[in-house]
C-alpha cells in the first residue's frame, strides 16, 4: 500500500474535519458546556454528552463545546474560572452553560460579561449563596429545597406512613437551605398530620468516616423502625446525606413497613443500585431502562407501594436542559427566564415525567427572585407510578418559614 505523504495527511483531517461540518451544518453559533469529570459527576457529563450527540461537537463543526472542571476544583478556583473565561475568547461563543455551578462560577461570569456581554450564562445546581449567581448569571436553576420540604411529607402520607423521620447530623443543619426543608417538614407534618421525629446520624467527613456512619444507618434503622412503628405502622425515612442513602433504602427494604420517598439528591441511582445489588451497566444512561430494572428488584422483594425517586438524574436533567434552553434562546424560541419554557426544555429529557418548582424568594427580604427558579420533579413509586406532587398548589407561608 502507498504511504500517505504529510500533505495527503493534512487533506486526510481537512476532509474528516469538513465531513462534520457538513453533517451538522455551518454553526451559527457555539454554546460552552461546562461539568465535573465522571469520576465527580457522572450524570452532569452524561447530559454534556447527550448535547453532542445531538448537535455535534465544535470541533466536529457542531454547536457543543464541552469542558470539564480539574478534579481538585475547591484548591483550583483560579484554573476554574480562567478555563471558563476562555471559552469567551471563541467569537461565535454565545452561551455557556455550567452544572454543577461550582464555587468561582460567579466570579467567571462577572468576568465574561465584562469581555463578551453578548454571552448567555447560564447556572445549574449553584454551589454559591442565591444573591452572588443572581448577580451574575442570566438565569440560575437549583433544586426546589423549598418544596420539596412539603411534597416529600406529602408523598410520604399518600403512601401510608404515619411517621415522617427526618435523619441528619450538625453539620447540615446549619445550612441554610437543609435547615430551613427541616422547617418546613416538620410544619408540614403538623399540617398533614403525620408525626414528626428528628434522629442525629455519625457525620461521614468526622472520625467514624463513611464506613462508620453507614453501619450507624445499618444498626438503628430497625431499632427506629420498632420505636416509631412498633405495631406495624408504616414509617417514612429521609436523610440529607447521600453516603447514608444506601444503608437507609436496604434497611427499609428488609422490613414490612418502611417507606422511602425519594432520595436527598433525587435519581434512580442514588442508593438503589447498591442497596438492591444491580449491575447496570447494559443500562447506562438509559433512564427508563434503569428504573424498569430497579422496580423488579424492589417488587419482587416485597417493596411496591413503599420506594420512590425522581425517574431521571438531576444532574443528567439539567446538564442538557439547560443546554436545550441556551439554544432555544439563541434560536428565538424561547425566553431565558420564562418558567415554561424552562420546563419544557429540561422535559425533552424526562419524558413521562413533569416538573414543578417557583422562583427562589430571598428570607430577609421576601422579595422572589427573578432569574433563580428552584425546581423539583413528580416522584416516581415503584410498583405505583407518579404521585401526582407537581400537581400540588404549595402555600406561600412555607416559602416564609426560617430554619
Amino acid at each position: 500500500m502507498m504511504k500517505c505523504s504529510k500533505f495527503c495527511a493534512m487533506a486526510l483531517v481537512l476532509a474528516l474535519a469538513l465531513a462534520g461540518q457538513a453533517a451538522f451544518g455551518q454553526a451559527k453559533y457555539h454554546i460552552g458546556i461546562c461539568t465535573e469529570t465522571v469520576s465527580q459527576a457522572e450524570d452532569d457529563l452524561r447530559g454534556a454528552q447527550q448535547l453532542i450527540k445531538e448537535y455535534g461537537a465544535v470541533s466536529d463543526g457542531g454547536i457543543i463545546q464541552h469542558i470539564t472542571y480539574p478534579d481538585d476544583f475547591m484548591s483550583q478556583q483560579e484554573t476554574v474560572i480562567s478555563n471558563l473565561v476562555a471559552l469567551a475568547d471563541d467569537p461565535l461563543m454565545k452561551a455557556i452553560v455550567t452544572c454543577n455551578a461550582l464555587p468561582g462560577v460567579s466570579e467567571a461570569y462577572k468576568r465574561i460579561r465584562a469581555k463578551r456581554p453578548d454571552i448567555l450564562l447560564l447556572a445549574a445546581l449553584p454551589a454559591e449563596d442565591p444573591l452572588v449567581i443572581q448577580q451574575a448569571a442570566d438565569i440560575a436553576v437549583d433544586l426546589d429545597f423549598v418544596s420539596r420540604g412539603y411534597t416529600i411529607v406529602w408523598g410520604a402520607k399518600q403512601m401510608g406512613a404515619k411517621t415522617f423521620v427526618h435523619i441528619s447530623f450538625s453539620r447540615h443543619m446549619s445550612y441554610e437551605s437543609l435547615g430551613r426543608r427541616r422547617a418546613i417538614m416538620e410544619q408540614a407534618c403538623k399540617d398533614l398530620g403525620i408525626k414528626y421525629a428528628f434522629e442525629t446520624a455519625p457525620d461521614p467527613t468526622s472520625d467514624v468516616g463513611i464506613p462508620g456512619a453507614q453501619q450507624f444507618i445499618l444498626e438503628k434503622v430497625p431499632q427506629w423502625l420498632q420505636k416509631y412503628g412498633p405495631n406495624g405502622e408504616k414509617v417514612a425515612m429521609f436523610c440529607t446525606n447521600d453516603a447514608q442513602t444506601e444503608p437507609l433504602i436496604k434497611q427499609l427494604l428488609a422490613s414490612k413497613n418502611g417507606v422511602f420517598v425519594e432520595p436527598d439528591t433525587a435519581s434512580p441511582l442514588m442508593g438503589f443500585p447498591g442497596a438492591l445489588g444491580l449491575d447496570l451497566t447494559k443500562e447506562n444512561g438509559d433512564f427508563p431502562a434503569i428504573v424498569k430494572k430497579i422496580e423488579k428488584a424492589i417488587i419482587d422483594k416485597g417493596g411496591a407501594g413503599r420506594f420512590g425517586t425522581w425517574a431521571y438524574s438531576t444532574g443528567f436533567s439539567l446538564t442538557a436542559g439547560m443546554g436545550e434552553l441556551a439554544k432555544r434562546v439563541l434560536d428565538g424560541k424561547a425566553k431565558i427566564n420564562s418558567m415554561k419554557d424552562i420546563y419544557d426544555a429540561i422535559g425533552k429529557y424526562t419524558p413521562g415525567a413533569k416538573w414543578s418548582g417557583a422562583f427562589y424568594t430571598d428570607m430577609s427580604t421576601g422579595v422572589r427572585a427573578k432569574n433563580e427558579l428552584l425546581v423539583y420533579m413528580d416522584t416516581y413509586v415503584f410498583g405505583k407510578g407518579y404521585l401526582g406532587s407537581t400537581n400540588l398548589k404549595i402555600a406561600d407561608k412555607y416559602y416564609l418559614i426560617k430554619k
